[in-house]
């Protein structure tokens, strides 16, 4: 079976797409030269849409039947993961999912609300003489209207993530995904807790096309307070939650 593009296309070792998942869960590879990076993918993308459960604990011979490949691959792929803070040590050789850690969650939304902040002002200051970058960006809002109550999760995070992108590449400024990128597997994993929530995929959604809405008619200061305020909302959401989980599993 040859993959397709979107489930082989990679940024800093990361999958740009989430969709290799399907319902069943994880899906065989094939034996190309790049065996650990599609194998650190495929389990980053399990962490990311749930499929594999925070606390759910790894069995390396079984996820490598799974995914049609020896043992080797898959751990190799695991000790990368884990020192990127997704996996944890359990047992002998063994290894879990982690915990979304609140408190990790508010920090790293203030950073990326800087972030966010810093690329839609210098996308407004652009957009106007990147026609490819507006097209982009136009594309990515119009994908993420589209969905609806039946969209998978999975999907939904691979258009918001491609929202983002669009509005980081047309701030011309490579530093900033190049800044962003480490943090990109626990923003996705973060996303997942609020995109669950039926009713936020709208507001999530309208709030991209005010944001979308300011940096297409150039209006800097305003796209940089929407893109902030964006990140705040999204990160205390996901704080809260968490937290209320917490307290009703103690």
């Amino acid at each position: 079976m040859t993959p397709s593009p979107s489930c082989d296309t990679f940024e800093y070792g990361i999958p740009y797409s989430l969709l290799c998942l399907g319902a069943a869960g994880v899906i065989p590879l094939d034996p190309l030269p790049n065996l650990i990076d599609q194998v650190y993918a495929r389990i980053l993308e399990a962490i990311s849409d749930r499929t594999l459960q925070p606390g759910q604990r790894i069995r390396q011979n079984e996820l490598a039947d799974k995914l049609g490949v020896s043992r080797q691959p898959v751990s190799h792929a695991l000790h990368l993961l884990h020192r990127q803070g997704l996996v944890a040590e359990s047992g002998r050789r063994g290894f879990e999912v982690t915990q979304l850690d609140p408190s990790r969650i508010r920090q790293l939304y203030e950073v990326r609300g800087a972030i966010d902040a810093l690329a839609a002002r210098l996308a407004a200051q652009r957009a106007a003489s990147d026609a490819a970058g507006r097209a982009r960006l136009d594309a990515a809002l119009a994908a993420g209207r589209r969905i609806d109550r039946k969209t998978s999760l999975a999907e939904l995070i691979v258009l918001d993530v491609d929202f983002h992108r669009a509005i980081y590449q047309l701030a011309g400024n490579p530093v900033i995904e190049e800044t962003i990128a480490p943090q990109w597997p626990h923003m996705r994993r973060s996303m997942a807790t609020v995109l669950s929530e039926l009713d936020y995929r709208g507001s999530a959604w309208a709030e991209h096309a005010t944001i979308a809405g300011h940096i297409l008619a150039g209006d800097a200061k305003a796209a940089e307070r929407a893109a902030l305020a964006h990140a705040q909302t999204a990160g205390r959401m996901t704080e809260e939650k968490l937290r209320a989980t917490d307290e009703a599993a103690a």
